[in-house]
């Protein structure tokens, strides 16, 4: 409720922002929220890695930034990998097991920048220090969850979507498997019993491939918050979750009352068609 209230105009007296984003396009879309926000009185400080893609900011807003172990050049390689392990047409199951791999060695790669935050410590005085209500974040790599959970503050997902369908299965949405087909499968709401059961196969097995995606995440999280912690751990205490995509495109499902759909935020920066 308290975040609610933050995030309105005309009801606080303007609130302390966390931002954590995630870098290259997912920043686009968050960064017209962050502008709005500061616009509306909100006090915004977007905390962000020395090296990065596509992470142009403006002065409507507080930057921090932090060093980082990893070069430019090692970030491209690593997602040009990952780009090349979609394209490769291989046979099954290599064509999984290859996507898979790649994925990981990309995920791991960008996870050692949260590290390096962990790292500055006098980054992390300075966010401490700094008094702040909540934080705004991009939770696909899970560095803001952590930080937010570090800190003992409330956090807001702003987001497109998780592998394994986490963004429905850590706030708890009933998600029946005889009507709601998993990710990678191509199958429909309409299904047969083989495909239900291949349904039910697959989502058993998302939850072990996600844990594998954020073994790093879970590992580090575990020895900062010193306690032990899973993936839903790292989840399931978000406030708010703002979907970058729009309910009706989905397949009907229930939804809790704190997941708000804003699926035409994407469109925000737009230009017209080339001839």
């Amino acid at each position: 409720a308290w975040t609610f209230i933050l995030l309105l105009p005309g009801l606080s007296d303007g609130g302390k922002l966390l931002v954590v984003p995630m870098v290259g396009s997912h920043w686009l879309s968050m960064q017209e929220v962050v502008e709005k926000l500061s616009g509306r009185g909100h006090e915004v400080v977007v905390v962000v890695p020395e090296v990065s893609w596509q992470m142009a900011t403006t002065q409507a807003y507080t930057v921090r930034t932090y060093p980082v172990s990893r070069t430019l050049e090692e970030l491209d390689n690593a997602f040009q990998q990952y780009v090349a392990a979609h394209l490769k047409d291989l046979p099954f199951p290599l064509n999984i097991l290859t996507l898979y791999n790649s994925s990981v060695n990309v995920f791991r790669m960008f996870f050692t920048q949260c590290r390096d935050l962990f790292n500055s410590k006098e980054t992390l005085q300075y966010l401490n220090q700094s008094g702040f209500d909540a934080v705004l974040t991009d939770p696909v790599f899970m560095c803001g969850a952590t930080l937010a959970n570090y800190f003992s503050l409330p956090f807001v997902f702003f987001m497109r979507g998780f592998p394994c369908s986490l963004h429905y299965t850590a706030p708890q949405c009933p998600s029946p498997l005889s009507y709601i087909p998993r990710l990678f499968t191509f199958n429909s709401d309409h299904m047969t019993f083989f495909q239900r059961v291949e349904n039910a196969l697959v989502a058993l097995l998302e939850l072990v491939y996600c844990n594998g995606f954020y073994e790093d995440a879970i590992t580090f999280s575990s020895e900062v918050l010193q306690r032990d912690v899973s993936l839903l751990d790292l989840l399931n205490s978000a406030s708010i979750w703002l979907l970058r995509f729009d309910f009706v495109f989905e397949y009907v499902r229930p939804v809790m009352p704190n997941m708000v759909f804003i699926g035409g935020i994407n469109c925000a920066q737009k230009k017209p068609l080339s001839k």
